[in-house]
């Protein structure tokens, strides 16, 4: 019996690849080049997650200097990230000021009924 192929064996995105050895050079170097358009296009966070992925698949098989550098760049990156978000004005709907709730109408009394 065939096995019925994955959606994601259909993705071919070459817009969020990484230079080949990217994360195998200096943290500040891991931390410009994920934050480009290059390889982020939506932004440094979006370099913050694939470097972040990165470090859990490799899990146990990454060094524990290269872990360290991978950190370094991490915070690296976030800076990056938080100085990119006080540049630019917040484009959050700003709340209005709370509006005191209309008075319900009133109901008028209920006839009472005249059965005797």
């Amino acid at each position: 019996m065939a096995t019925k192929k994955k959606w994601s064996a259909k993705v071919d995105t070459d817009s969020t690849h990484p230079d080949e050895g990217l994360f195998n050079t200096s943290a500040s170097a891991v931390a410009k080049a994920l934050a480009s358009k290059k390889v982020s296009p939506k932004g440094p966070a979006s370099g913050m997650r694939m470097l972040n992925f990165y470090i859990n698949r490799a899990g146990k098989n990454l060094s524990s200097e290269r872990h360290a550098e991978l950190e370094k760049a991490k915070a690296l990156l976030s800076k990056i990230i938080e100085d990119q978000r006080s540049k630019t004005p917040s484009t959050a709907k700003k709340s209005s000021p709370k509006k005191t709730p209309a008075k319900a109408a009133k109901k008028a009394p209920a006839k009472k009924s005249t059965r005797k």
